[in-house]
């Protein structure tokens, strides 16, 4: 078996298709008119009729999954999305998780959510680039230091 990616319902194939390629920079790989394919990530409008359950069960909103993405430049990504109208922040912008990550996180046009949180070898080196041992990287991000280098390595 083969994991192929997730397909999201959207309500305008097109809407969504412009916001993906120009927040993400993703391109179409297959586009069928109601679904693209992007690789990974597919979106599908009429969702109802594609999985056979009525229009007003399909939930936006639902607040039970999110698509996550990393980046390198954060910073630019969040500049990025503030010069837009059509995004809706969940939380501050940008947050903090506990093992030191920086991350923004917000709905997409039909309300799935999306994080995008800084590489982890970026929040790796700013720990070090701020004075930090290895050994206190470690503990201040609750991860082993082979993994540590695992991760400044790719």
């Amino acid at each position: 078996m083969k994991y192929e990616g997730v397909c999201l319902s959207v309500k305008d194939i097109n809407k969504a298709r412009t916001f993906y390629e120009e927040v993400f920079g993703l391109e179409v790989q297959q586009d069928y008119g109601i679904n693209i394919t992007f690789g990974g990530v597919s979106l599908q409008q009429e969702f109802d009729w594609l999985i056979g359950m009525p229009k007003d069960q399909i939930k936006v909103k639902s607040n039970n999954m999110e698509l996550y993405f990393e980046e390198e430049d954060l910073d630019g990504f969040i500049h990025k999305l503030q010069t837009r109208n059509d995004i809706e922040y969940i939380g501050s912008c940008p947050m903090e998780a506990r093992w030191g990550q920086r991350y923004v996180r917000f709905y997409d046009l039909d309300g799935h959510i999306i994080e995008v949180g800084e590489k982890m070898k970026i929040t790796i080196q700013r720990f070090l680039d701020s004075g930090m041992s290895m050994e206190e990287t470690s503990v201040r991000m609750d991860v082993s230091i082979p993994d540590l280098i695992t991760l400044l390595e790719s």
